[in-house]
């Protein structure tokens, strides 16, 4: 089979594809601080885009999360709470 030319494929890595990380959090959380640090590290590197919702700002998000905040969400599913671990982070992304 012949190799596709450059010009057509894909420049944008396959973890990004239809991937998204949601970074649940509130204002004043050191956790949250430290947790978007490394959403924003793994996510710049493998070009997945990311959203951070405040839990202060919606009240479904606040009745489901208060008590684990930071979340971290990934394609709308929980992977993490409280530290996020960059490498599972980046696990989650690329399988």
């Amino acid at each position: 089979m012949a190799r596709m030319s450059p010009l057509f494929r894909s420049t944008t890595p396959a973890a990004s594809r239809d991937r998204l990380v949601t970074l649940v959090r509130k204002p004043g959380c050191h956790l949250c601080d430290d947790a978007q640090v490394v959403v924003e590290k793994v996510c710049a590197e493998l070009g997945v885009p990311w959203e951070g919702k405040d839990i202060t700002r919606d009240q479904e998000l606040h009745d489901r999360y208060w008590e684990q905040i930071p979340v971290v969400l990934v394609d709308g599913r929980q992977h993490t709470f409280w530290r996020v671990n960059e490498d599972r982070l980046r696990k989650a992304l690329t399988d």
